[in-house]
């Protein structure tokens, strides 16, 4: 299967790419976006096939079905290391918490969080792909809390890779930030910014898409690729973990085949939840995608009212910090599929340029037959996680955000599964907080004890050694010194 452009093609680039070419260079044409020519249809006959599958049969035989250039000894290597995972055989459990609502927790990977279900296979197989081809390449990753950690952890001392990693200063918590600054990889550099996550994720497509920095990479016989979900490299394996979700209902008899659920997504940049889109658009019983946002509504506004407008706003910093995103890179993907390459180009510029874009009203009927959208603060979240620990669930405030698509977004009795993107001991604080009802500043060590021992927690290891590891990584600049300071780490 080969790879389209969101934006058109600009006849510099190929019209077309394999799989591969397009997660090693994932840049396109008008700082667009690849996507799939054609999405495989599964049918329900795929779901019946892989009731009794492990995780990794269901993933090898879905990226099968998309007829990807990786050898079939790659991929089985890649999803090798779901088996480093809690449980090998199922490394994202779908857990009961109501009668009509289910978790998928994602969080049971390496670094404790969703980005680990995508990146471990995804770094794998990018990495072969380099050393086969006996290339290097530097490896750009913008993050808002969680996927600099899982991109550090994959990469970490491959051959022929490095990794620039890229956050917001002060933007993530205590255990993401020591999770990155004290990864010793060799191969690795944490780079904190003054500034928040919009403003290292436009760092990056900038560096992407600039020809003075490839020709710099040039001189050391460098190439450039992404870990973030503008590489669809990403998107492939967030597809998955939407069909396991409907695949596990049935395993537990909460539904027949053929029967829709909801699916409730806490949003930051989209790539989780046009997972889901393409999950739905493949043939999986999805009957809509519910959005869930913090203060930074940006999405729910998009959804609601067909305006994406960001003129003049100021990024809110919350509790669900992962989701403090104002610029979504993977709503490209939506637009280009419904409305195509012209109108999609057209409504980015109208974005980069003019900082908004609006919808038809024919367009965002379109955009709500698939997705509802709400927001919440971080009160309301903070009430969440009280309510559900006192029934006997701990969750994170990401996952709280969800409660009330959950509550006000439904329109049919259709069972629920909403996605549980971190463990809570990746914001004990805040978790802390919410189930004492303070706003007392706790360091995460301290909260992490707490809730261990009132609340009978378990903390894994990882976790526990972060606080007493050596801090490898002290770089903080400003935005505008970001280029240089990579090409320093190249040298």
């Amino acid at each position: 299967m080969n790879f389209i452009e969101t934006r058109g093609n600009d006849t510099q680039n190929p019209s077309e790419v394999t799989f591969s070419q397009a997660i090693l260079s994932p840049s396109a044409s008008f700082g667009g976006l690849y996507v799939p020519k054609i999405l495989p249809q599964l049918g329900l006959e795929f779901v019946e096939k892989h009731l009794t599958s492990s995780y990794k049969t269901l993933a090898f035989d879905l990226l099968k079905k998309f007829e990807i250039d990786i050898e079939e000894s790659e991929l089985n290597e890649a999803l090798s290391l779901y088996d480093h995972f809690d449980d090998p055989l199922n490394p994202s459990p779908v857990v009961k918490v109501k009668e009509d609502l289910f978790v998928q927790e994602q969080y049971h990977g390496p670094t404790r969080a969703f980005k680990d279900m995508a990146l471990q296979p995804f770094g794998s197989i990018l990495s072969s792909i380099a050393k086969k081809n006996k290339e290097h390449y530097l490896i750009l990753a913008a993050t808002s809390g969680d996927t600099g950690p899982a991109a550090l952890n994959t990469f970490k001392n491959k051959e022929g890779i490095q990794v620039a990693c890229l956050y917001p200063s002060g933007g993530t918590s205590d255990v993401q930030r020591l999770q990155m600054v004290c990864e010793d990889g060799k191969n690795l550099k944490v780079i904190g910014i003054n500034g928040n996550f919009d403003d290292a994720q436009a760092a990056l497509k900038n560096l992407l898409s600039s020809n003075t920095f490839k020709e710099q990479l040039q001189k050391h016989g460098i190439k450039l690729s992404a870990a973030n979900s503008v590489n669809f490299g990403r998107i492939i394996f967030q597809i998955i973990y939407h069909i396991h979700s409907y695949i596990e209902l049935l395993r537990q008899k909460e539904i027949t085949l053929g029967e829709k659920i909801y699916l409730i997504v806490p949003s930051g940049n989209f790539g989780n939840a046009l997972g889901g889109y393409y999950a739905q658009k493949m043939g999986i019983p999805i009957e809509k995608i519910l959005i869930a946002s913090n203060e930074n509504n940006i999405l729910t506004q998009w959804i609601n009212e067909g305006v994406y407008d960001i003129r003049g706003k100021e990024l809110i910093l919350t509790k669900s910090p992962a989701m403090d995103i104002l610029k979504s890179s993977n709503i490209e993907r939506v637009l280009f599929d419904m409305f195509g390459s012209a109108r999609t180009k057209e409504l980015m510029e109208d974005l980069n340029t003019k900082e908004i874009f609006t919808l038809t009203q024919e367009e965002k009927e379109q955009i709500q037959t698939v997705f509802s959208a709400i927001d919440s603060d971080d009160a309301y979240g903070a009430s969440q996680i009280k309510t559900f620990l006192e029934n006997g669930y701990l969750m994170d405030p990401h996952t709280a955000t969800c409660l009330k698509a959950y509550e006000l977004l439904k329109e049919k009795p259709l069972k629920t599964v909403m996605y549980s993107t971190a463990e809570w001991t990746k914001f004990s604080p805040t978790v802390l907080n919410a189930l004492n009802q303070t706003n007392i500043v706790y360091s995460d060590k301290e909260a992490l004890e707490t809730i261990a021992a009132q609340y009978n927690a378990q903390i894994p290891q990882s976790v526990q050694t972060l606080f007493s590891a050596k801090i490898i990584h002290n770089t903080v600049i400003n935005k505008e010194n970001i280029e240089d300071e990579i090409i320093k780490f190249i040298q």
